[in-house]
């Protein structure tokens, strides 16, 4: 089984590669588009290893991820990319939309569409890596089916000194 992450050349995504890798045998897909925010050389020390495969590319491309999904089949995806530091986010914030917002959205579209293509035993153990043990695994409705949820609850009464 394979992992996919994104904004693996970032600090917290880095980090993971290099825990990941010491603690699991299992291979991870890692993919940055190497903005400000990530660096390829917090990965030095494991662009080499095998279970590691680096993918310089950007999330909100969603033909690429379908293309990644499809070729390495990962059980999890875990999302890290984001632009982040404050002073940039006020001069260039449509920077932040797109791989924020955009990108993440995108990302998800593409692992829903992943998702639902996988037999049921798979996607259960796809979804089992976000769930706390015992939980329900329902499949995705159609897409432009209608989704039932709860009705929402209104908030808590506050109360201002």
């Amino acid at each position: 089984m394979t992992i996919l992450i994104t904004g693996g050349a970032g600090f917290i995504g880095s980090n993971f590669v290099h825990t990941w890798l010491e603690q699991k045998d299992e291979p991870i897909v890692n993919v940055d588009k190497l903005t400000y925010a990530g660096n390829l050389s917090n990965l030095d020390s494991v662009i080499k290893d095998p279970r590691h495969t680096f993918v310089h590319a950007d999330l909100a491309d969603r033909s690429v991820m379908n293309a990644l999904l499809l070729e390495h089949k990962p059980r999890a995806v875990l999302h890290f990319a984001a632009e982040s530091h404050v002073d940039r986010s006020i001069h260039s914030p449509i920077e932040f939309l797109q791989t924020n917002v955009m990108g993440t959205f995108h990302l998800l579209e593409a692992v829903r569409d992943h998702w639902s293509s996988l037999d049921v035993q798979s996607a259960k153990d796809f979804r089992s890596a976000a769930l706390a043990k015992g939980a329900a695994v329902r499949r995705p409705a159609p897409r432009g089916s209608p989704v039932p949820c709860a009705a929402p609850r209104p908030a808590p009464p506050t109360s201002w000194p």
